[in-house]
């Protein structure tokens, strides 16, 4: 579980745009660049270059 204080200022390091908690993948997602952002032991790898492409919805 991410601190929900930790989620409010967290932005995707790409276009700056907010981020959302999945729970089950534990993972940061960023509908507007489809990324998905690792939590690895309760801390976010925050990298581009490491996140994990997802399909448009």
């Amino acid at each position: 579980m991410i601190d929900k204080k930790l989620l409010e200022i967290l932005v995707c390091p790409q276009c700056k745009g907010s981020l959302e908690y999945d729970q089950k993948s534990s993972e940061l997602i960023c509908q507007a660049d489809h990324l998905a952002f690792a939590i690895r032991d309760d801390i976010p790898v925050m990298l581009v270059d490491d996140a994990r492409q997802i399909p448009a919805e």
